[in-house]
């Protein structure tokens, strides 16, 4: 049989994440031998045997695959418009949560950012915000996955809980290990103040595409290579009792900026205990949405995402980079102290 080419817009694409998971997530469907993403044209090839089928009748297949995770198909690009609406409710109800961590810093009650440190707290916050975006659209497919590959044969519990407990200890494993590095490259003042300024930068990047005002930003985002996401991805076919294990510890190496931020930022404490303590911390964030995610079948973009949200998010993010970016200035004595910082 013939093998034929489709061509679909992908509507909802933000980051490198929404890639991988368009690819994953069809590249399922039988019949298809071949899938190739991309977020600069935010549209999606397909290629396998098709026989008699349109492409109208593929559209109509393929569509709701990807409506649950909270994107679109469709024949014709799409024409993104800023909603700016949004921002009426989003700047006030950021403006108040940025008042209110600044407010706190000021009175010595939580170190936000200290002397260039991020503090857990920080960290823990940013864990919420990734649980909750696109970032991880591919972890919340990897739950829902591993839950019901599991469930076909009643054990809807254990692998759950092994996931979650492979993802936390990995996290803090590995964490440590990057923490380690830091000290084995024997990074000096200027060495900590270029890595802390690359954290800043790219929680500004991340902000910025939450915003979801500049699609060329997205282009910006650093992530790992696709083909090694790919062959990771697919530990989770493995028939084992140890994949929801393994599948845990995967996810520390998926493209997810916020995860990459913290790994960053782990180089930089120099000492395997802040790094294993960063993403360990980092990780109990995303806890919640990913478990509720897993135990409860509830889909994270479709029903606690929204463009206030998004938005909302994105100003937050917006404001630790900035005041990441003072703290690392301020630590290397570029800056005179500032809020307490």
């Amino acid at each position: 049989m013939t093998e034929s080419t489709h061509t679909f817009h992908v509507v909802g694409m933000h980051c490198a994440s929404c890639v991988l998971l368009t690819e994953h997530e069809l590249a399922d469907v039988p019949g298809i031998t071949k899938v190739k993403a991309s977020l600069q044209k935010h549209q999606v090839e397909v290629t396998g045997n098709f026989g008699e089928q349109t492409s109208e009748e593929l559209l109509a297949v393929l569509d709701p695959i990807m409506v649950k995770h909270g994107y679109s198909l469709a024949h014709e690009r799409q024409i993104q418009k800023v909603k700016w609406s949004e921002f009426s409710t989003a700047l006030p109800v950021a403006g108040i949560f940025i008042a209110l961590f600044i407010m706190l810093q000021k009175l010595g009650i939580v170190n936000l950012v200290g002397g260039g440190d991020v503090g857990y707290p920080t960290v823990f916050l940013i864990g919420i915000i990734a649980s909750l975006s696109t970032c991880m659209a591919v972890v919340g497919g990897l739950v829902l996955s591993v839950s019901a590959s599991f469930a076909k044969e009643g054990d809807k519990v254990r692998p759950q809980i092994v996931f979650h407990i492979g993802r936390l200890v990995s996290f803090f494993v590995l964490g440590g290990v990057i923490g380690a590095l830091g000290t084995v490259f024997h990074l000096g003042s200027t060495g900590m103040l270029i890595l802390g300024i690359f954290v800043a930068l790219v929680m500004l990047i991340l902000g910025v595409n939450l915003l979801d005002i500049f699609s060329w930003t997205k282009k910006l985002q650093p992530t790992m290579p696709r083909f090694i996401s790919q062959h990771l991805l697919q530990i989770k076919k493995v028939n084992h009792t140890l994949t929801p294990l393994l599948v845990g510890i995967v996810t520390f190496f998926l493209p997810c900026g916020f995860t990459q931020s913290m790994q960053i930022y782990s180089l930089t404490t120099g000492s395997y205990l802040g790094g294993a303590m960063t993403m360990f911390v980092f990780a109990l964030g995303t806890l919640p949405a990913l478990a509720l995610l897993s135990f409860a079948s509830l889909g994270i973009k479709g029903k606690t995402q929204s463009g206030v949200f998004f938005k909302t998010a994105g100003l937050i993010v917006i404001f630790f980079a900035a005041f990441n970016l003072l703290g690392t200035l301020i630590s290397a004595g570029i800056l005179p102290p500032i809020l307490n910082i």
